[in-house]
């Protein structure tokens, strides 16, 4: 269940940063055509603007949700790893030779 809970975060960690290029290279756009004049392109560009606010707010928004998330997974596993030191041992012992057989077919 953790590794779930880590891949999720995760993804949405990807998503987040992928968001966040889009933005900045939406602004700069908007930067390189500032000197373009016409009605419609002055529509166009308020509206992004407007749209790039928006976007700004959700991000960190999504940012907020998975600081909280992540200290929450992080959280659930110390409470884990101290009600349950020796299963906590066994499981990385275990996840450990796991490894070691792995790398040593290699």
């Amino acid at each position: 269940m953790s590794e779930s809970i880590e891949v999720s975060i995760a993804n949405k960690e990807k998503l987040v940063s992928d968001m966040k290029v889009v933005v900045a290279d939406a602004e700069e756009i908007l930067r390189a055509t500032a000197s373009l004049a016409g009605e419609k392109v002055g529509e166009l560009r308020e509206r992004i603007q407007e749209r790039l606010r928006d976007a700004k707010i959700r991000i960190a928004d999504a940012e907020a949700a998975l600081r909280d998330k992540t200290k929450a997974a992080a959280r659930a596993t110390d409470d884990f790893v101290n009600d349950n030191p020796w299963k906590a041992v066994g499981i990385a012992a275990g996840i450990g030779l796991l490894l070691g057989v792995i790398i040593g077919r290699r």
